[in-house]
């Protein structure tokens, strides 16, 4: 993890069971090691979990969706932020404007980027259900004049239609959908549940349609975020988005060179035992 990130160490469960008691339902001591932890592969012990860092850490103390949307785990959403610090050379700047590219019902990046950073976000959502979550979340939070939402009525698009032209960000971030179809993502969720030793009936993980899936998969949500991006050149020094297959950083690279990007960066990140990447562009 980033060297700033508040989550290296193990959870201190006395501190975060004090300021979200549902979560005592789910601590139990691990024999192996004798340290409490939680059953992962339960929803809503790892959504207990989740909200209990927000109200702890960072002083999100309203964060309620329905439980079929995508529940992200604070620590690796928290580590995209810092190592985006990096990049932009910015520690803590109000004036610093990120947009957020499918920033689902939790609106994760925007909540901890304002209290971590002082940025100012624009998020962008397909889902209108979505968005009336994520606004109740800003609004209950006092958020909503850091945060904007937008509302994305082309599913086929993922900056037209959202960067105005007078718009300027400094950065934008994504965590693209990453299987091809909603019966691949079934399929990889049925092979998670059997070497967990799950019940096949059992939910070990959340995330509606869009959040989960786009036809073609991450590498072609990617390509059209890069073509898209070539068009908005002027409004944004930086592009990102996490790649969380390796193979798609090198197609990336070479789609990036004809468009005639300025600079491209693959930065590496690990949280637990899942590595992933943040690729990185300017025009």
């Amino acid at each position: 993890m980033h060297k700033r990130n508040l989550h290296k160490k193990q959870y201190n469960f006395n501190k975060l069971t004090k300021v979200n008691t549902e979560l005592e339902h789910f601590v139990f001591t691990n024999e192996l090691n004798n340290r409490q932890t939680i059953d992962f592969s339960n929803p809503d012990a790892v959504k207990a979990l989740n909200s209990a860092l927000l109200k702890a850490h960072y002083n999100i103390k309203h964060w309620e969706f329905p439980d079929e949307n995508l529940c992200p785990p604070i620590p690796s959403r928290v580590d995209y932020l810092h190592y985006l610090s990096d990049l932009i050379g910015d520690t803590s700047n109000s004036k610093t404007t990120i947009l957020d590219i499918g920033t689902g019902a939790t609106c994760i990046y925007p909540l901890l980027g304002t209290q971590v950073y002082n940025w100012n976000f624009v998020g962008t959502e397909i889902d209108q259900s979505s968005i009336k979550i994520a606004q109740t979340i800003l609004d209950k939070n006092n958020l909503s004049d850091n945060i904007k939402l937008r509302f994305q009525e082309d599913k086929n698009n993922i900056l037209n239609g959202i960067i105005k032209p007078n718009d300027k960000f400094t950065a934008s971030i994504c965590n693209p959908p990453f299987f091809k179809s909603l019966e691949e993502a079934q399929n990889a969720n049925k092979r998670k549940q059997e070497n967990l030793g799950l019940e096949s009936t059992q939910r070990n993980f959340s995330g509606n349609n869009n959040e989960i899936w786009y036809k073609g998969g991450e590498k072609a949500f990617l390509h059209n975020y890069l073509y898209q991006s070539s068009l908005f050149k002027d409004n944004c020094e930086w592009f990102t988005s996490l790649v969380s297959k390796k193979e798609n950083v090198k197609s990336m690279s070479a789609s990036l060179k004809k468009l005639n990007a300025k600079e491209i960066k693959t930065i590496n990140m690990a949280t637990g035992n899942k590595v992933t990447r943040i690729v990185c562009w300017r025009f």
